[in-house]
């Protein structure tokens, strides 16, 4: 044992998502998939805005961000979860777990925050359009995503921090595919008190903060869009906000299932299904949801392809 550890134990076991034998091979070809997705889809939306000169607007700045937040926290997680499917004992070493959960922590918190702050642009786009580029300015974009990763550095020091002073001297086996909070907690063998309140404290304003700057932005957007006279100009500004909503829909949907409900064997095999959704499948589903349904990103996209063939064409 490591002296500055506190804990009896060197290394950890992640369970996995399943023990049946039969799911290992269609489980780990499927996340493999779902992986290489996520990347090439994160990665190019990247590329497109940063491409793109006409995405250089407020809101492509934070989808950009949200990408990059994506990318990483997948990266943070799926690859060690595609070991458990191959290996008959998935470990992970003390300082390994304790780092996977950093920054975890880190980029979940970090999306939950951008997400807010996408739905406050929407908010000034929609009910503020004269004072758009001056409300949602360069430099104001920049504190914002910086204030986003504030906002994730600080939680994830603290639990991270409060995990490190808890002592594991029960059952090594996690029961989960990555080191989450709960799981953890469960084969503390000295008071988790202080870690509880902590989560509390930071879910009530990781989450609820977000999830009130977000109901109370579409509350002013659907007011505004129900003062518009046109059909059509009512569809064109709900159509700027249905990707947002239907991300914000799955991620806070999923996670709320995990981290809301009591805490007991059933739920925690729950809390396992639930967070493949967004930890894995969100991430993925974020690109396309925001290309396959932007007319925007089609453009830039079509014009990009074009100019690449053209060059190409030149070349010959």
């Amino acid at each position: 044992m490591a002296a500055g550890n506190h804990s009896k134990v060197t290394e950890f076991i992640l369970a996995g998502l399943t023990e049946t034998p039969e799911l290992q091979l269609p489980f780990f070809l499927f996340f493999l998939g779902v992986y290489v997705v996520t990347v090439v889809g994160n990665l190019s939306m990247i590329t497109l805005i940063r491409l793109s000169s006409h995405l250089h607007t407020p809101m492509y700045y934070f989808l950009s961000s949200l990408s990059f937040i994506d990318l990483c926290y997948s990266t943070v997680i799926t690859p060690k979860m595609l070991l458990s499917f191959v290996t008959e004992k998935n470990i992970i070493s003390y300082l390994e777990c304790m780092t996977q959960l950093y920054f975890f922590a880190f980029f979940i918190i970090s999306e939950c925050h951008i997400l807010a702050v996408m739905a406050y642009d929407r908010y000034v786009a929609i009910c503020k359009p004269l004072l758009y580029y001056v409300t949602m300015s360069y430099q104001v974009c920049s504190w914002l995503v910086v204030e986003v990763y504030m906002m994730g550095l600080i939680g994830a020091t603290a639990h991270t921090g409060c995990m490190l002073r808890v002592v594991f001297c029960k059952d090594k086996i996690v029961n989960h595919y990555f080191c989450d909070l709960f799981p953890l907690l469960e084969l503390s063998c000295s008071s988790t008190y202080i870690n509880e309140v902590v989560l509390l404290c930071f879910s009530i304003f990781n989450f609820l903060v977000p999830t009130l700057t977000i109901l109370g932005s579409y509350v002013s957007i659907i007011a505004s869009i129900l003062r518009i006279r046109s059909t059509e100009g009512r569809s064109k500004a709900f159509s700027t906000c249905t990707s947002h909503i239907l991300a914000v829909t799955i991620f806070y949907g999923s996670a709320a299932f995990v981290y809301l409900q009591p805490s007991n064997v059933s739920s925690m095999d729950q809390g396992k299904v639930s967070s493949v959704f967004y930890t894995i499948i969100v991430p993925m589903l974020n690109p396309l949801i925001y290309s396959l349904r932007n007319k925007e990103v089609k453009v830039a996209l079509n014009k990009i392809i074009e100019k690449r063939l053209s060059c190409i064409n030149e070349d010959f």
